[in-house]
């Protein structure tokens, strides 16, 4: 894990049993979170509700899984990704996320989703834990940030174009 910013390096679990939620407004600002995200992410709901959701973004998550993410569900489909997030006290926490847009009966969106689920360890240290130092290597490259998100993004989508699958199926594969 990085040292950069406030982190432990101590792994936060949860039990599979267990499921995070949150919900956001269109910006990404924080409108509910169930009691197993607040006891996981050490903040109160005082604390949370309003702020932006990439409050709890870990500094060695890819920033190109976050435009995969948001272009998902700028297109109105829902995204399956594994993330791994930082706690207010430093601490890290990996989850499979499962994120959609919440619609309207107008079937507008009006904000988004999240559940996320404790990861299977396999494909979690096979594979994502080394994909994701890979793609933040990449990212980081580049002098501008913008170049660097574009690069790794080219490069995930290389990486799944190899595999012959869509990113979906990847996922899902692990």
């Amino acid at each position: 894990m990085s040292t950069k910013g406030h982190l432990t390096g101590i792994e936060t679990f949860f039990d599979k049993d267990e499921v995070i939620v949150t919900k956001t407004c269109l910006k990404g600002s924080i409108t509910y979170a169930n009691r197993t995200f607040l006891r996981i992410s050490e903040y109160d709901e005082n604390e949370i509700i309003g702020r932006q959701h990439n409050l709890i973004r870990h500094p060695d998550m890819p920033r190109c899984v976050f435009k995969l993410l948001w272009a998902r569900l700028q297109a109105q489909h829902e995204i399956f990704a594994y993330v791994v997030n930082r706690s207010k006290l430093g601490n890290h926490y990996w989850v499979l996320a499962h994120v959609t847009p919440s619609l309207n009966s107008e079937r507008k969106v009006v904000g988004f989703h999240s559940s996320r689920r404790v990861p299977e360890r396999a494909p979690l240290e096979g594979t994502i834990i080394p994909l994701y130092h890979d793609l933040r290597q990449r990212e980081q490259q580049e002098a501008d940030p913008k170049r660097g998100v574009e690069a790794s993004s080219d490069m995930l989508q290389a990486i799944i174009q190899n595999k012959g699958v869509s990113y979906d199926q990847f996922i899902f594969s692990l």
